[in-house]
């Protein structure tokens, strides 16, 4: 059985979404479909076990600004289809950051990213559902939010049960506590900054990605619907094809 957690150098939370049962009884193909946290520090390793894998397309969810400020996927070095499309404007202002342990909060920031963020959603399943996407990574700076929201759907209309969905996002949580860890390493002189933030960061409970979930079905209905309203409905059955396998 393949790792889900691949370990890089450069960033902390890469994940792999294979191996997971949907309602018909198949499973999501392994090293086909990948989450992460930031990949604009990847190093030489890095950069080779990318390759390896045969990477073809990067799906930047970061705002405008993380992405000049902290550079991108290098893809002069590992070519892909780079695709900067990002799902916030901007970053939870500081005030909003102590509310992000609060998991009805952050289930309801969620909700937002789907409502406002729709055109990119579509934009970024249409991109992953062509037959020549895959392997394929969707990132953001910590991989858990952004990226937890687009995996969530994707998953979903995949046909991966609720919980499994709420698993597969619970993952992030240890990662978070090697991203804070690495950002204390990397600012010593702005240590009381980063723990500004580490609610935010930090915040990874079973609970948000279920009222999310929930939230969705009262909303849109099924997840057919929901693919119906975003306008992926072909994007979805190709990827039925392409990334599920027999068990």
């Amino acid at each position: 059985m393949p790792e889900r957690t691949l370990e890089f150098e450069g960033c902390v939370n890469f994940r792999d979404l294979g191996g997971y049962p949907t309602h018909d009884g198949r499973i999501t193909a392994w090293r086909s479909m990948f989450r992460a946290d930031g990949l604009n520090k990847l190093t030489g390793a890095d950069k080779a076990t990318l390759q390896a894998l045969g990477l073809t397309t990067v799906i930047d969810l970061r705002t405008t600004d993380e992405a000049e400020q902290r550079g991108i996927f290098p893809v002069d070095d590992v070519p892909v289809a780079y695709h900067g499309l990002p799902l916030t404007d901007v970053l939870p202002a500081t005030d909003e950051l102590p509310a992000w342990k609060e998991a009805a909060y952050v289930a309801n920031r969620y909700g937002a990213m789907v409502t406002e963020g729709g055109p990119v959603l579509t934009e970024a399943i249409q991109i992953i559902g062509r037959g020549d996407a895959l392997p394929a990574v969707w990132h953001c700076s910590a991989g858990k939010d952004r990226t937890g929201v687009l995996s969530a759907l994707l998953l979903a209309f995949l046909g991966v049960p609720d919980e499994v969905i709420v698993e597969d996002y619970a993952l992030s949580a240890r990662a978070m506590e090697r991203l804070l860890e690495r950002l204390q390493a990397e600012y010593p002189e702005a240590k009381d900054e980063v723990m500004r933030f580490a609610p935010a960061i930090l915040h990874v409970v079973p609970a948000t990605m279920e009222q999310f979930l929930a939230a969705l079905a009262l909303e849109f209905g099924t997840y057919d619907d929901l693919a119906v309203h975003l306008g992926v409905v072909d994007a979805v059955a190709r990827l039925k094809v392409i990334a599920l396998v027999d068990s």
